[in-house]
């Protein structure tokens, strides 16, 4: 079964055509990297997935469960994790996670905030109020919620943003640890380019609205010709592409 299958997605906002026709599928067990610039569609198709957004037309499942019919069955089993999104910020680290929980009717609630404060690094910050913290600090508690119900299905957005060199290796090393014991699939909407890189199986590149290349991270490479993704990236997104 996959985790995610799109088909013939759109959405339209007047006269904007923010997603246009566009179709995947993520396997469980498989990293799906989403990639474009500022417009591309990117944040859009992310808020469709998870429910957010009513799409145009087409279609999504999630983890067997048809999004228009049948969502709240497949956001049990998901979660998601931006930076860019703020935690309440008069509460604290450990009510925010108490408070996230409850809502996926985690068991032994209290024992999985005190391992994922281990893992993240967030014992010293439990009681700290979240809108008190530092960006690197921030991302760490917003994915230590993306943990918390041990998801079958991970949307990540800017996963590592603000965070140090070696808290940012330490977090893909935990994502790649998590996906080869649980086999969860991820979909990571990235813009460092030697992350998806190295974690993604596949990747999807997006430009107003649209898919227009996909692969693994190898094959791109290859059939730009260039020496690593990022001069892909700028290709694609500088429509230089040969």
């Amino acid at each position: 079964m996959n985790a995610i299958t799109v088909r013939n997605l759109t959405k339209r906002y007047a006269h904007t055509l923010a997603v246009e026709d566009i179709s995947f599928t993520l396997p469980r067990g498989r990293v799906l990297g989403l990639l474009g610039g500022n417009g591309a569609g990117k944040t859009t198709t992310i808020a469709m997935l998870l429910g957010l957004l009513v799409p145009t037309t087409g279609s999504i499942t999630m983890l067997g469960h048809n999004m228009a019919r049948d969502r709240f069955a497949a956001l049990a089993r998901m979660n998601f994790s931006s930076p860019y999104i703020a935690l309440p910020g008069r509460l604290s680290v450990v009510e925010n996670l108490t408070v996230y929980g409850h809502l996926y009717n985690v068991p032994g609630l209290k024992h999985r905030i005190a391992e994922l404060a281990r893992q993240f690094d967030l014992t010293g910050l439990l009681k700290r109020q979240a809108g008190d913290l530092s960006a690197g600090q921030k991302t760490r508690v917003a994915l230590a919620k993306a943990f918390i119900n041990k998801p079958d299905l991970l949307l990540l957005d800017e996963p590592t943003a603000s965070l140090d060199p070696h808290t940012g290796d330490f977090v893909r090393t935990t994502l790649e640890q998590y996906r080869a014991q649980s086999n969860a699939a991820i979909l990571l909407a990235s813009h460092n380019m030697a992350e998806v890189e190295r974690l993604c199986d596949e990747v999807l590149m997006m430009k107003s609205g649209r898919i227009v290349d996909r692969g693994t991270p190898g094959e791109l490479i290859a059939r730009y010709g260039r020496d690593d993704l990022e001069q892909v990236f700028l290709d694609i997104a500088r429509g230089t592409a040969a």
